[in-house]
């Protein structure tokens, strides 16, 4: 198994993760509450990941970290080489091919919070930001964990989309799913699945936290 290959993986699935959470809650908490009448719109955009073939997806955020595109030449400058096959390429188009496993179980868990509990908190004065962080988030901590989750797991399993961006460098690109990929193409099976049933592990592991958590220790709470 190529161990250089796993804990980039567990690298770039962990700051995945991370960062889907600051972003993917404001996300969730606009596409709950407001009232835009064309917000579908927005919910269709951060759902086209989930119907998007990952090689479309791939290929057009290439083009937008490019060396011919504003943010690429803006990279480049600063830095001396572009997004593309970098790390922090592959970050980005994570964070993207990722985005609805958060933002969907988020939006989820905070319109299944009591309306009656939001407007008492607003009637004794509490602001939407304290009202989100003392009523909201709590009472939607099963979404958290499973957003969490799932976007940490589609991230370790995800292949065309790094493929497209990062390319196959290792050390550099080179994640798990592109490394049983390369042993398969090299009739190395042996191998491929020894890395294969890693993976198996790990999500069956992710998932099967995420469902204990839900049913044990958010939804009866306080422990009996």
């Amino acid at each position: 198994m190529d161990w250089q290959a796993f804990l980039l993986t567990i690298r770039l699935a962990v700051l995945v993760a991370a960062i889907l959470v600051l972003i993917g809650l404001p996300i969730a908490y606009w596409i709950t509450y407001s009232r835009w009448r064309w917000k579908f719109l927005v919910e269709a955009i951060v759902a086209l990941p989930i119907v998007l073939p990952p090689t479309v997806l791939g290929f057009y955020v290439l083009v937008a970290l490019g060396p011919h595109s504003p943010i690429g030449r803006w990279w480049e400058a600063l830095t001396g080489h572009t997004l593309a096959f970098t790390f922090q390429g592959l970050v980005i188009g994570s964070l993207l091919y990722s985005l609805p496993f958060a933002v969907q179980p988020f939006a989820a868990s905070f319109a299944a919070v009591d309306p009656k509990l939001i407007a008492a908190s607003a009637t004794l004065g509490a602001s939407k930001l304290r009202t989100f962080f003392r009523v909201i988030l709590p009472l939607s901590a099963s979404g958290l964990v499973t957003g969490v989750a799932l976007s940490f797991a589609h991230t370790m399993g995800e292949f065309g989309v790094v493929l497209m961006v990062g390319g196959n460098i290792p050390g550099v690109t080179r994640t798990v799913s592109i490394d049983i990929y390369d042993q398969v193409q090299a009739s190395n099976y042996a191998s491929a699945n020894q890395t294969a049933l890693v993976l198996l592990t790990i999500s069956f592991v992710v998932l099967s936290a995420v469902y204990a958590l839900n049913r044990r220790v958010w939804t009866v709470w306080p422990w009996r």
